[in-house]
């Protein structure tokens, strides 16, 4: 007696039957189906560097802003800062961070490139942040499949992947934040696609802008790159994306010694050629001959006397890098003026950049405060503002120390022997 109660399962098992017919029939055939879609599961990256147990490979991968350039002093980026952000959430984790930007590349190029610069090298997790070159060069559409592709082709490796929007920039005829914008709404939509892991940079970025535009300014190298306090926050940002814990590099200082190739040259009985705004052209060779009263400095003075911040940037662009010196010491005066404070912020932040080699830093270049000169009971207007400049390049600033009325007395010359011998010191 059949019962109606039944007909489902029986259905069910005719349905199965015919299942297990089809896929014996074209086992072969799917078998190979199966081996060209096959992606490999990505390591969990949180777990390689909570245990510590090997060597997690992290990569990012960009444009100029990524790569190691002028920008934040030609020694680090937000790839060193984000190795250290991640230490300090796991400090048993050992980290290879690998820096795989280059200054104007687009999605086009990254595509060219991605197996020699990012994937040979078998990495747990790759960062992506392109856009700021592809807005100009490639169009919104391609722009979104290069994406595409990129994440692809890191995921059939076997690699987690973060996709990052770029950071938020000064608009200009060939940028303009609208069109920024609509970028960046690609890179959204392409995490949410492709179900990949979004650091929003942009947001960040706009985020600060919104609550204080001058803190927002003082991150950026130039119009559309961040200097190293804005590498800072990238890193910050890309980090906490990974760790779900937010950390603070604030506290990081520019690297020491600051004068690694004038110390190397000096060790190595070698002429140091250095360029020194006045008065330090005269001020350093004293204090140089009091450490390495042997040693052959060949100085150059750079005349500061009456001139505005502005005209000492266009000073530095023309001469520095043709020079190539291996020591540049910036000492702007006080009376350096600029008709405004953002001109100020432009021209010293382009004086610092151009006072620097344009990728890897190729000689040693510090800042000395106006103070350290000329001591004032109250500071100048511009005194703090110097010191914020300075740090967000990731350059080292010699300052005049706070402390007892012996320090408050001590001369120019006193004050950079004191830091020279801490140089030295090993």
């Amino acid at each position: 007696m059949n019962s109606p109660a039944l007909e489902p399962v029986v259905k069910n098992k005719y349905l199965k039957f015919l299942f297990l017919v089809v896929l014996l029939i074209t086992g072969f055939n799917q078998s190979v189906v199966a081996v060209e879609k096959t992606v490999i599961a990505p390591p969990n990256i949180n777990d390689l560097l909570k245990t510590g147990g090997k060597t997690a490979t992290i990569i990012c991968f960009g444009d100029s802003v990524t790569g190691l350039y002028y920008h934040t002093g030609g020694l680090r980026t937000y790839t060193d800062m984000l190795g250290i952000a991640l230490k300090k959430t796991y400090p048993n984790a050992k980290i290879n961070m690998i820096n795989a930007g280059i200054s104007g590349n687009t999605t086009v190029d990254a595509l060219s490139r991605i197996e020699k610069d990012v994937l040979d090298k078998k990495p747990d997790l790759v960062t992506i942040m392109f856009g700021l070159n592809d807005m100009v060069r490639v169009s919104i559409d391609d722009y979104k499949l290069n994406l595409i592709e990129i994440i692809s082709k890191c995921r059939k490796a076997g690699t987690e992947v973060i996709l990052c929007t770029p950071n938020s920039t000064i608009t200009t005829d060939g940028r303009p934040s609208e069109k920024l914008d609509s970028y960046c709404a690609v890179v959204r939509a392409v995490s949410k696609e492709q179900d990949v892991i979004l650091c929003d940079t942009f947001q960040a970025f706009d985020k600060v802008k919104n609550e204080d535009y001058r803190t927002w300014r003082l991150k950026l190298s130039d119009e559309i790159h961040p200097n190293m306090a804005g590498h800072k926050l990238i890193a910050e940002q890309i980090s906490k994306t990974i760790t779900q814990k937010t950390v603070s590099l604030n506290e990081i200082d520019p690297p020491f010694p600051a004068i690694k190739k004038t110390i190397k040259l000096l060790q190595e009985k070698k002429p140091v050629k250095i360029l020194a705004m006045k008065p330090f052209d005269e001020i350093i060779q004293i204090a140089l001959k009091k450490i390495q009263p042997e040693a052959e400095i060949i100085v150059e003075a750079w005349d500061v006397d009456g001139k505005s911040i502005p005209q000492l940037e266009i000073e530095a662009r023309e001469n520095v890098r043709k020079m190539k010196p291996d020591w540049v010491i910036l000492s702007v005066p006080r009376s350096a003026s600029s008709e405004t404070d953002e001109q100020y912020i432009r021209s010293y932040t382009w004086l610092m950049n151009y006072s620097l080699s344009f990728a890897k830093q190729e000689w040693d270049c510090v800042v000395v405060h106006p103070s350290v000169n000329n001591p004032l009971e109250n500071k100048a207007e511009k005194d703090d503002l110097v010191r914020i400049l300075v740090r967000g390049q990731d350059l080292t600033l010699i300052d005049r120390p706070a402390g007892s009325e012996e320090i408050a007395k001590k001369n120019a010359e006193e004050i950079l022997l004191d830091w020279l011998k801490k140089q030295f010191r090993k």
